[in-house]
């Protein structure tokens, strides 16, 4: 089971995000987050696989929790998914550490397709 938290301010992205995520099976959606503050209180007590981040959420930026994730053992794989794609932003979020960066507009089917790759890879380790 891949545990996911989906830290976004809008409940409806959240929601269908999570829906969607949930659909794919083997996919367990332990925390959601509205505001930064929060974000990063389930990262720490949940201890999720994969973080989903919105970039622009209340009281912080997602790339501030970003940085704060990368810090904790084991560190979730995190997923920038954004309606502010620039170029900067995207390359600040790597650089910082994401794992990946997604446009909110146009690459949701990429955001699944990187989670059903992780559940592969899981299932694969699984076996050995």
């Amino acid at each position: 089971m891949l545990r996911i938290l989906i830290a976004d301010d809008s409940a409806v992205v959240r929601e269908r995000l999570k829906h969607m995520l949930v659909d794919l099976g083997g996919v367990e959606v332990v925390g959601q987050a509205g505001d930064v503050v929060e974000a990063r209180y389930l990262a720490t007590r949940l201890k999720p696989d994969v973080a989903i981040l919105d970039l622009r959420m209340p009281n912080g930026s997602g790339a501030d929790v970003l940085i704060d994730l990368k810090k904790l053992e084991p560190a979730p794989r995190v997923i920038m998914f954004t309606n502010y794609p620039h170029p900067e932003n995207r390359k600040k979020c790597i650089d910082q550490g994401a794992d990946y960066f997604f446009d909110k507009s146009t690459e949701i089917k990429k955001v699944l397709s990187v989670v059903q790759s992780m559940l592969r890879v899981q299932g694969a380790n699984s076996r050995h």
